[in-house]
C-alpha cells in the first residue's frame, strides 16, 4: 500500500481526503502545516506528497523546495483553489520539476488519476 502525505491548512480538505483515499487503496498521513510534513518525511517512508500552495508559515513552494533538498525522488502534487497562485508559486515549482497540479475543487476520480500517474512515474525497473 502506498503512503500519501496530505498537507493542507484546511481541516475539511484533510478530513475528506483522509476518508476517501484509503477507500481507493492508499494509506494517508494528514498534517496541517509544512513543518509537520517535513518531520514526517524524515521519519518514515512517504510515496507521494499532496500539498496545498496557500498555507500560513510555510507555503507550498517552500515545502516543495525543502522536500526536494531532502529527497528529490518523492513525487509532489500541489493543490490550489480556483487558480490562486500567490507569488507565482506554480511557475517556480514547474521550472524546478513539480510533478503535477490539481485545482480545487476537484473530483476525487481526477485526483486519483493524477496520483496514480505520479506514482507510476516513480517505479524503478528491477535488474
Amino acid at each position: 500500500m502506498k503512503t500519501l502525505l496530505i498537507v493542507d491548512d484546511e481541516q475539511d480538505t484533510l478530513d475528506y481526503l483522509s476518508y476517501v483515499l484509503p477507500k481507493r487503496g492508499y494509506e494517508v498521513v494528514a498534517v496541517d502545516n509544512g513543518f509537520d510534513a517535513l518531520q514526517i518525511i524524515r521519519e518514515r517512508q512517504i510515496d507521494l506528497v499532496l500539498s496545498d500552495i496557500a498555507m500560513p508559515d510555510m507555503d507550498g513552494y517552500d515545502l516543495y523546495s525543502q522536500i526536494r533538498n531532502f529527497d528529490d525522488t518523492i513525487p509532489i502534487i500541489m493543490m490550489t483553489g480556483f487558480g490562486y497562485d500567490p507569488n507565482h508559486v506554480l511557475v517556480k515549482a514547474k521550472k524546478d520539476g513539480l510533478h503535477d497540479i490539481i485545482f480545487k475543487p476537484f473530483e476525487i476520480d481526477d485526483l486519483v488519476h493524477v496520483i496514480k500517474k505520479a506514482l507510476e512515474g516513480t517505479k524503478k525497473e528491477k535488474i
